[in-house]
């Protein structure tokens, strides 16, 4: 009994001491729920992949940022193509069976210069209505010095020798009808043949040809045998986005590039600004006309510079403060405690004393890394 009792209390005094800690927690939980103060909270930051380390900054020297002024530039793409206005078609006078042709696309020809030559049928009417107007013309004059002599003699009315004498008028106007028509389907009157042989109207380049030998042409019908195009001016069709208008205006010169001789730079001048832009890319066509100066050749890419009318103030760094990363321009700038920041710019022209033009991103003044590749290959090692 006494064991058991023992036991007993033992277990007692453990269930109250149990109780008792219990107690004292609940208590001071019960006090810290009566604090509604609000409580600083520690943010950890994300990682900045712009943000760099190193641990020996002064081995990456610095450079300020200079000032430079100039107009605002738009750079855009073209493409050469004819003068409309300077394109002249060579349609065919006579419609029939092409026999020769003595020109093809591409050809450079002379006004005057045999292109090519048709067979028709229109020759044999047109040469028949000639000879009927020439036995006319000779009908009507022996009629009329018939009339002349009776009328001199006064065997006939001078009403009879009028009659007579319009026949004849009449007669010499349908012979020189018809033998302007000979002519005009380029046939000689005194040696007609069913051959018409067409001839060039101006000098310039063939940019269009429709015929080949054995085809069948149709007289004045498009579409038309060739096309002469005159390539002493030619036309610069650019496409400038709607957000850049702004910088392009009627009868101003633009600095036009080519691609094929980029050391040549020649100018034109903004002859028309479309109307319409084209719904997919929101793109205006601008014109620009030029002297062609030999070099230039329908169908050439050029890159033409428009040029603002006020100048602005942009900064400029050496040429390895910039770095081309991932299609895009970089400098870095210093942000303390051996720390370098990677700022994007956006990189302009190339300028004397191996300079690079930053038209946004950095002002003048501002401290960058002089040679960005080196604390590049730094940071990725």
């Amino acid at each position: 009994m006494n064991r058991l009792f023992l036991i007993q209390a033992t277990l007692s005094v453990g269930v109250i001491l149990s109780a008792s800690g219990c107690g004292g927690k609940v208590t001071a939980v019960e006090a810290q729920a009566g604090d509604t103060g609000p409580h600083p909270v520690t943010i950890v930051p994300d990682m900045d992949p712009n943000n760099f380390k190193v641990d020996h900054p002064e081995r990456f020297p610095l450079t300020a940022a200079g000032e430079y002024v100039a107009s605002p530039e738009l750079n855009v793409t073209g493409t050469v193509t004819p003068d409309v206005s300077r394109q002249v078609p060579v349609p065919s006078l006579a419609s029939g069976r092409i026999v020769e042709i003595d020109a093809k696309l591409g050809d450079n020809v002379t006004q005057g210069q045999l292109l090519f030559k048709v067979r028709s049928t229109d020759i044999s009417g047109a040469y028949s209505d000639y000879q009927k107007a020439v036995k006319n013309e000779q009908l009507t004059k022996i009629q009329l010095d018939r009339s002349q002599l009776l009328f001199d003699n006064g065997a006939i009315a001078k009403s009879a020798l009028e009659i007579a004498q319009n026949a004849e008028d009449n007669a010499k106007v349908d012979l020189e009808t018809t033998s302007e028509h000979l002519r005009l389907l380029g046939a000689d009157p005194a040696h007609p043949t069913g051959i018409v042989a067409v001839y060039a109207p101006v000098s310039g380049v063939i940019t269009d040809q429709e015929i080949t030998d054995a085809s069948g042409v149709q007289a004045l019908t498009p579409p038309n045998p060739f096309t002469i195009s005159d390539v002493s001016h030619v036309w610069i069709i650019c496409d400038v986005y709607e957000n850049d208008l702004s910088q392009v205006h009627l009868g101003e010169y633009a600095d036009i590039h080519l691609n094929a001789y980029p050391n040549r730079l020649l100018r034109g001048r903004i002859g028309n600004i479309g109307e319409i832009l084209d719904p997919n890319i929101r793109t205006a066509k601008v014109r620009l006309e030029v002297e062609n100066p030999g070099l230039m050749r329908f169908g050439m890419f050029v890159t033409a510079t428009f040029h603002g009318l006020t100048k602005e103030q942009h900064a400029t760094v050496p040429a390895t403060a910039i770095l081309h990363l991932h299609d895009r321009d970089w400098v870095y700038m210093p942000a303390g405690g051996g720390n370098f920041r990677r700022v994007e710019v956006d990189a302009g022209d190339t300028l004397p004393g191996n300079l690079q033009e930053v038209i946004s991103g950095l002002q003048p003044g501002a401290k960058v890394v002089a040679n960005a590749l080196v604390l590049q290959n730094t940071v990725e090692q």
